[in-house]
């Protein structure tokens, strides 16, 4: 019987120096987590990897396979089959284990580590055993050692021998929640739930506020916003969702400021609001879907403006890209079909003819003065509805 087994390696982590062993507990328990969803699996770190094993018949390799490779912190994804350190039955499990790729493959080549130096052969003399036992069991498939189209991975580890085709590319980034913890700006449209995303990959546990304006928005509206919350837990992990009551601030701004103002003013409260979140739950930044001239409220003088009333940072992962960047990042993570449903947010709501693109802070703060600010904000926050998603 073939030991199944998947094999992570790690990404950034190992380049950490005295602080590496917490990066690595934060991986496991991320690692553990989302195995724990699928079912029974044991799962270890040595030298920098983490082997991942069935516990009975009833693991789902394959599901758990699949939600590794969306594990932030992995450079790589191996689904792997392990065997004695020896090279005869290193070789027999490669012919046996790899016979659909050698029989799909014209061309191949055997490529040997060995982090065990006591093994007998060194890993070009291994690399060599294998290779030539593999090219007389599949006389087909030529060997190739400059451009392979498979090539064949021989690992002699500590514990066992591994044997993997190509590996497939992990996630990247860092451990979600090794890097502090961050206030996401979600809306329900294309760019905010990229935001989102860039920022979890950078190790970021992150808390999903959504601004609410019924009847203005709909209940559909806010559906969309927890479908799309779901959809990135695989990424970011599990998440509670601050749903925050906007009508009444969007009425006050309409009933009693400029209109060219209102984004401004509606984006300004938005960030006092988010702050005040970030502040009871320990979080350290403020991430927005921004896009540097992408619409009339991110101009450099219209962000100033917004991220004034705050002192946190304010992380914006999209400044720089183009529309077609995040949309295609939006369809690899698998939000793009979700945030383009036709249900507006409360952003669309009130929206200025000849919105301000360029203001004076000392002509905003003005205007907004006809407002009770700090009253609105204490309402809004007191009215907040928490929703959990993912496991």
């Amino acid at each position: 019987m073939i030991n199944d087994i998947i094999l992570l390696k790690q990404g950034e982590i190992v380049l950490k120096g005295l602080n590496r062993r917490s990066f690595e507990q934060k991986l496991m328990s991320n690692i553990k987590r989302r195995l724990d969803a699928i079912g029974k699996f044991k799962a270890y770190c040595m030298q920098s990897t983490v082997y991942i094993e069935p516990v009975d018949e009833t693991s789902d390799m394959d599901a758990a396979f699949e939600a590794m490779t969306k594990v932030f912190g992995l450079a790589s994804v191996n689904r792997a089959a392990g065997c004695e350190k020896d090279p005869k039955k290193i070789a027999e499990l490669a012919i046996e284990y790899l016979k659909d790729d050698m029989l799909a493959a014209k061309s191949f080549k055997a490529e040997a580590k060995r982090s065990d130096k006591s093994f007998p052969m060194t890993s070009i003399e291994l690399a060599q055993f294998v290779g030539g036992e593999l090219a007389e069991a599949y006389p087909n498939c030529e060997v190739d050692v400059h451009d392979p189209e498979l090539t064949v991975h021989i690992e002699v580890r500590d514990l066992a021998a591994y044997v993997h085709a190509a590996p497939t590319p992990g996630a990247g980034g860092m451990p979600v929640g090794a890097n502090g913890v961050a206030v996401t700006l979600l809306s329900g449209g294309i760019d905010s739930p990229v935001s989102t995303y860039m920022i979890a990959k950078r190790g970021v546990r992150l808390i999903p506020v959504h601004f609410f304006s019924f009847p203005y928005t709909s209940e559909q509206a806010k559906q969309k916003v927890i479908e799309l919350a779901r959809l990135l837990t695989v990424y970011c992990g599990r998440m509670t969702i601050e749903v925050v009551p906007f009508t009444h601030i969007q009425e006050e701004i309409r009933a009693k400021c400029d209109e060219d103002y209102f984004t401004l003013i509606m984006r300004r409260f938005m960030m006092r609001i988010a702050q005040k979140i970030a502040d009871a739950n320990g979080a350290k930044a403020i991430v927005t879907g921004e896009n540097l001239g992408q619409v009339a409220s991110q101009t450099m003088e219209a962000m100033a403006s917004t991220q004034a009333v705050t002192d946190l940072p304010v992380l914006q992962p999209l400044i720089g890209m183009d529309k077609e960047e995040i949309v295609r990042l939006a369809r690899k993570i698998g939000t793009f079909e979700t945030s383009i449903l036709p249900y507006e947010d409360c952003c669309t709501v009130f929206t200025p003819k000849h919105p301000k693109t360029k203001p004076k802070l000392r002509d905003v703060e003005q205007i907004e003065s006809a407002l009770d600010i700090d009253a609105l904000v204490e309402e809004a926050y007191a009215g907040i509805e928490r929703i959990k998603v993912g496991d």
